[in-house]
């Protein structure tokens, strides 16, 4: 499957978006949870109302891809579910 062509700044809110989920799965309840919750709100906010998601062919298998993408991975392969 052909790679898609994701902007750098909604790879990068993508990457950060995980950075934060995994530090707030890390810590501990009360341990800055906060923090880490708000954070993650504004970014999972970002990614839900970036521009690019108003381009055609920008679907829920895009959004998939995004993240696959900003884990390093190549996206998903042809045939995949």
């Amino acid at each position: 499957m052909k790679q898609r062509p994701f902007p750098l700044d909604l790879v990068q809110t993508q990457t950060a978006w995980s950075a934060t989920y995994r530090a707030l799965a890390a810590v501990g309840p009360g341990a800055g949870t906060a923090v880490l919750r708000r954070r993650l709100l504004r970014l999972s906010t970002r990614l839900w109302w970036h521009p690019y998601w108003t381009t055609a062919g920008a679907g829920p298998a895009a959004r998939v891809d995004l993240r696959e993408h900003a884990r390093g991975g190549s996206g998903r392969e042809a045939g995949a579910a």
